[in-house]
C-alpha cells in the first residue's frame, strides 16, 4: 500500500502541470519543487546528523553563478542544453563544500551554526567584490529560452521534479543504510558513536557534501528559470530560514517532512511576498510562524501525527486488553465459586 501510494503521488505530480496549466500556478509549482528538493538535501545533513546548518544559501548561490558563468563562457545556446550543466554546477558547489565543510565541522552546536552563517556572508561579499568574475552588483544574464506561453514552465517543472525524486531517493538510501545509521548515531550521541567505531568526521563531511551537491543543482535550475542572477538574490539569507522552517514544519529527520513543509510554505511564501513585499511584513510573518512551529509543533507535523496515531491505536488496544482481562477475571471468579465446597450446616 505504501508503494502504491508513492506511485500515485508521483503520477499526481507528473500530471499536475497538464491539469493546472495556468502559468502563474506552474511558476509557483516550479519554485515549490526546487524548495522541496533543497529542503530534502538540507535534511540529509542537518536532519540526520543533528547539525543545524544556516549557510546553505551560499551553495545555492555558488550553483547559480556556476551555471551562469558556464553558459556565458562556453556560449551555451538557450533551450534544453543548459539543463545538461546542472549536475556540473552541483559538483562545483560540492567542491566548495569540501574545504568549507571541513573547517566548519571541526566545531559543534552553536559554534557550528555561527560559522555556517559567517561562511555565507563571506561568499556573498565575494560575489559583490569579485567583479571580474561575477560582474558585481550588475549581475549576470543567462540564455533566454525560446519557449513561450503555457509551455515555458513545463521543462523547468519536470527537471525540478526529477531533481526532487533523485534527492529523495538518495535520502531514502542513506536513511536505510549502515552509513545512515552512523549519522543517526552521531545525532543521538556523537561521542558515544565515535567510541563505537563510527568515523564521525568523515561521515559528517560526506553528508554535508551530498547535501550541498543537490542544493547547488537547485540553484542552477533556479538561475536558469529566473534568467539573471545578482549577489543579493543568489546569496539570500532568507533561503536558509525558509529551508529550516520547511523541514521543522514537516518533521526534521523524516523523509516526507521536508516535502510536506515545502508544499505548505512555498505557496504561502509566494502569497506573502506578493501581498507584503513592499513593507517587509512578510519577514515578520515568517519569524512569527517559525516561533509558532517551534512552540506548538517542535517535532513537526509528521512525527506529531505519527505519535497521536500510535497513541490512539495503543489506547484502543489497551482498552480491548482491559476488557479482556476483566472478562477473564469474572470467569475465574465464577469458576472458583462453582468449585469451592459449600458449608450449609448439613455437612459439618
Amino acid at each position: 500500500m505504501k508503494r502504491a501510494g508513492l506511485l500515485l503521488l508521483l503520477v499526481a505530480f507528473i500530471a499536475f502541470p497538464q491539469v493546472f496549466s495556468n502559468p502563474a500556478v506552474t511558476t509557483v509549482a516550479v519554485f515549490t519543487l526546487l524548495y522541496a528538493a533543497s529542503a530534502t538535501a538540507w535534511n540529509i545533513f542537518s536532519g540526520f546528523t543533528g547539525y543545524i546548518a544556516l549557510g546553505h544559501a551560499a551553495y545555492i548561490g555558488i550553483g547559480s553563478y556556476a551555471m551562469a558563468l558556464m553558459c556565458q563562457d562556453w556560449k551555451v545556446p538557450a533551450g534544453y542544453t543548459p539543463f545538461l550543466l546542472v549536475p556540473i554546477a552541483g559538483l562545483v558547489a560540492a567542491a566548495f563544500a569540501v574545504p568549507l565543510g571541513w573547517i566548519s565541522l571541526r566545531t559543534r552546536k552553536h559554534t557550528f551554526v555561527v560559522i555556517t552563517i559567517a561562511i555565507f556572508f563571506i561568499m556573498q561579499l565575494m560575489a559583490f567584490n569579485l567583479r571580474s568574475i561575477t560582474n558585481g552588483s550588475t549581475g549576470l544574464s543567462l540564455p533566454n529560452p525560446i519557449w513561450s506561453g503555457a509551455f515555458f514552465n513545463l521543462p523547468f517543472y519536470y527537471v525540478s521534479l526529477a531533481l526532487l525524486v533523485l534527492a529523495l531517493g538518495v535520502a531514502w538510501w542513506i536513511r536505510n543504510s549502515k552509513y545512515g545509521l552512523g549519522l543517526l548515531a552521531i545525532r543521538d550521541d556523537e561521542d558515544r558513536a565515535l567510541g563505537l567505531g563510527v568515523r564521525t568526521s568523515q561521515s559528517k563531511l560526506i553528508a554535508f557534501v551530498i547535501s550541498t551537491f543537490f542544493v547547488g543543482m537547485a540553484g542552477a535550475v533556479h538561475a536558469y528559470f529566473i534568467g539573471s542572477i545578482f549577489p543579493a538574490a543568489a546569496f539570500d539569507p532568507l533561503f536558509d530560514v525558509i529551508l529550516a522552517l520547511m523541514v521543522f514544519l514537516g518533521g526534521i529527520g523524516t523523509l516526507a517532512g521536508p516535502i510536506l513543509g515545502a508544499l505548505i510554505l512555498e505557496p504561502a511564501h509566494q502569497f506573502f511576498t506578493l501581498q507584503f513585499s513592499q513593507n517587509g511584513y512578510y519577514l515578520i510573518i515568517y519569524g512569527a510562524l517559525f516561533l509558532i512551529i517551534i512552540l506548538l509543533l517542535p517535532e513537526g507535523i509528521i512525527p506529531t501525527l505519527r505519535k497521536y496515531w500510535i497513541k490512539g491505536t495503543t489506547g484502543r488496544g489497551g482498552a480491548n486488553n482491559s476488557h479482556t482481562r476483566a472478562d477473564a477475571a469474572k470467569q475465574g471468579e465464577t469458576l472458583l465459586a462453582d468449585t469451592t465446597p459449600r458449608n450449609d450446616g448439613a455437612n459439618p
